[in-house]
């Protein structure tokens, strides 16, 4: 029963309170919904790209043809290592979107100005994967900066109609106080209620982003090394 009493009391408060407060709850609960959205989204998009990522790794590391390992980058477009490998077999074959030539070019190992090109390649691919990772990022930096702040304002704005309500009444008892003070103090609630999930969300997703980005780093130095030096033969 308590339970309900307090849902009761804090809807009547809501539905009660002024314009300016309902707008108030009102930006501050697009910004949640939004925000979780994006968490859930997120979340989803990491889990893609690990799985995809073991899977690609898993023929890379076979020492397969480029070709075949080409075919498996392309069916895991979402791991940022496929997308670098793809750059690397395009520019070393120039081949676009082709997938059906052998680069042969790469079994004597590159020369220098090959190297640099392919490292250019990879570069300008672990760019636009890493902006592709902190996409929607932003938002969720910006919902825990700004809905604090917004909420902070609503209180605000419902203290000062508090107490011209004590004014108007002529009376500063708590029975006249309580119900205004409550209503300014759901906004701060509602702020922090949307604030706290996006800054643990938008910390965890920087250090994924983070993890990725070393992840790349290092799988283009693997790269550059294996294209740099005679490639073994293999079985066809």
């Amino acid at each position: 029963m308590p339970t309900d009493a307090l849902n009761t009391g804090i809807l009547a408060l809501v539905w009660n309170s002024g314009p300016i407060a309902k707008v108030v709850l009102a930006v501050l609960l697009v910004f949640s919904i939004v925000s979780w959205a994006l968490i859930v989204d997120k979340t989803l998009q990491f889990r893609r790209i690990r799985r995809q990522t073991i899977e690609f790794l898993k023929t890379f590391r076979e020492g397969r043809r480029p070709s075949i390992i080409y075919g498996a980058a392309r069916r895991t477009r979402e791991s940022p290592l496929s997308q670098l490998y793809t750059a690397a077999y395009q520019e070393v074959s120039g081949l676009g979107d082709a997938p059906d030539r052998v680069v042969d070019e790469a079994d004597e190992g590159l020369p220098a100005e090959r190297l640099e090109a392919v490292n250019r390649a990879l570069r300008r691919a672990a760019a636009l994967e890493v902006a592709l990772l902190e996409r929607y990022l932003p938002f969720l930096a910006t919902t825990a900066s700004a809905t604090p702040f917004i909420g902070l304002f609503g209180t605000v704005w419902g203290v000062i109609a508090a107490f011209h309500g004590i004014g108007q009444q002529g009376s500063a008892s708590l029975a006249v106080v309580a119900p205004g003070i409550s209503e300014a103090l759901i906004a701060t609630a509602a702020g922090l209620g949307a604030a706290i999930p996006a800054v643990i969300g938008y910390n965890y997703f920087v250090n994924r982003v983070k993890h990725w980005a070393t992840e790349m780093d290092g799988f283009t130095l693997d790269l550059l090394n294996l294209l740099s030096r005679p490639a073994p033969k293999v079985a066809r």
